[in-house]
């Protein structure tokens, strides 16, 4: 990709400003979308081989209810507004699965919104957009 962003979203309200960022900045520079959901995960867990089944299944859901009710109404958006979209759901730490995706498209900044869904769990543990500004190898812009 010659320009391109990573916008990174939740479905939350603060996530939909950095959509609104993301078009006029993609449009001002041409810049294409690398759209990026990522799903809290964590791979350590003991399990049985039934519960591990049964964690498959569930990790195969939320993947596909992500993409449906999150990652394509956004996809549409930004496609309707002239850009050009690759759209990724995956399971992850989130702030790290975002800047992997990140590098494995080779994008040249990341945005994200700076107030997401996580609430309580970001007052707690810090949030995304905290930890991607302290952690990415890349420019972030965290939308207000």
């Amino acid at each position: 990709m010659a320009h391109s962003y990573l916008l990174a979203v939740d479905g939350s309200s603060g996530s939909q400003k950095a959509v609104e960022y993301a078009i006029a900045q993609a449009k001002l520079s041409g810049a294409e979308i690398v759209l990026a959901y990522v799903i809290e995960w964590s791979p350590y867990a003991f399990n049985t081989p039934e519960e591990n089944a049964d964690r498959h299944k569930r990790r195969e859901e939320e993947l596909e209810r992500a993409k449906t009710l999150v990652v394509s109404p956004v996809a549409t958006e930004l496609r309707e507004a002239g850009l050009t979209v690759t759209t990724e759901v995956q399971h992850g730490n989130t702030a790290k699965t975002l800047i992997e995706i990140a590098l494995s498209h080779n994008v040249d900044q990341i945005l994200v919104g700076r107030q997401g869904e996580s609430g309580l769990k970001s007052l707690l543990f810090g949030s995304i957009a905290a930890n991607l500004v302290q952690s990415s190898p890349l420019p972030v812009t965290v939308v207000p």
